[in-house]
């Protein structure tokens, strides 16, 4: 028997007696012993299978650029990492726009602000009274709102500040660049993948004039952040990581059809809208699951060898 065709056995085996992802393990646990690390089987792992959480940040920082491929470079990189997080962190502190009282994720912020060069010129406004002046543009205020979305529930994921920092910043830098022309066609395709897995609920919403005023910037734009708690949302982010933001559109596909007699009940976008805005937290390990399956059957399984 070949080595593919033992390791498929092994796979069914396992999942037929109820341990579903020991053999993903161990292939994930095969590619992170390479001297260097090959991207691109990662990033196929990542997009076929969840990660396993003791493996997560780890595969994230490779992914997003954090961490080089080269084993043997991963500490002294991840050295300069922190070296810089301290000296932007003290140079923050110095010009007074943090303190000790600052929440982290403004801090991570601030941060990422004073690094691309958009930190504004007076700390002298919290930011809330800043979008409450409009004293910046509405897009910018957007882009705001969105990292502290992301940030606070990467604190919830990642637990040394340094690397939640870096992996905030490289997350939302990477969806900004990466996806920036797939994301205005997200809604698009949600109506699509909607129409055809249940079209009398998309007429529904189409009644209702619910199909244009949908939490789109909550699930997209934000990548679902404060919207599925973070056990649930991380595995969506690690298809995120690896290449692919449509399943951003499958999640929401699949959250219309859970709550589907639900949101079939209410009649009125307003409603619907602020239904889905806050959707019940229960069923969000089923809806992630379905919809990474609902993903595969449209879109195919990445075929993964170590």
């Amino acid at each position: 028997m070949t080595d593919d065709s033992q390791r498929n056995f092994r796979s069914v085996y396992y999942e037929k007696v109820g341990f579903r992802g020991v053999e993903e393990k161990k292939s994930l646990e095969i590619l992170l012993k390479d001297d260097r690390l090959d991207i691109e089987k990662l990033c196929t792992f990542s997009q076929r299978f969840p990660l396993p959480s003791m493996y997560r940040v780890l595969v994230w920082k490779v992914l997003l650029g954090i961490l080089p491929p080269h084993h043997d470079s991963h500490a002294q990189v991840m050295a300069y990492r922190k070296d810089q997080y301290s000296d932007v962190l003290h140079a923050l502190t110095v010009v007074r726009f943090i303190s000790d009282a600052t929440p982290q994720g403004e801090v991570y912020l601030r941060m990422y602000q004073l690094e691309s060069g958009k930190l504004p010129r007076s700390p002298s406004f919290p930011l809330v009274e800043i979008r409450a002046f409009r004293w910046n543009s509405i897009l910018k205020e957007l882009e705001d709102e969105v990292f502290l979305a992301i940030a606070k529930a990467m604190e919830e994921m990642v637990e040394d500040s340094v690397d939640c920092y870096w992996i905030t910043r490289c997350f939302v830098k990477q969806f900004n660049n990466k996806y920036r022309d797939a994301l205005p066609q997200l809604p698009r395709a949600f109506e699509q993948y909607l129409n055809l897995e249940d079209s009398r609920l998309l007429s529904h919403l189409k009644t209702c004039s619910a199909v244009s005023k949908l939490p789109y910037d909550l699930w997209f734009k934000r990548c679902f952040a404060g919207c599925l708690p973070e056990s649930s949302l991380q595995r969506v982010w690690d298809k995120v990581v690896s290449g692919s933001c449509k399943i951003l559109v499958f999640v929401a596909v699949e959250i219309l059809l859970t709550f589907k007699i639900k949101v079939m009940a209410l009649n009125s976008a307003e409603k619907i809208t602020k239904f889905l805005e806050n959707i019940p937290q229960d069923s969000s390990d089923a809806i992630v699951s379905k919809a990474i399956d609902l993903w595969h059957k449209h879109c195919g399984t990445p075929v993964h060898s170590a």
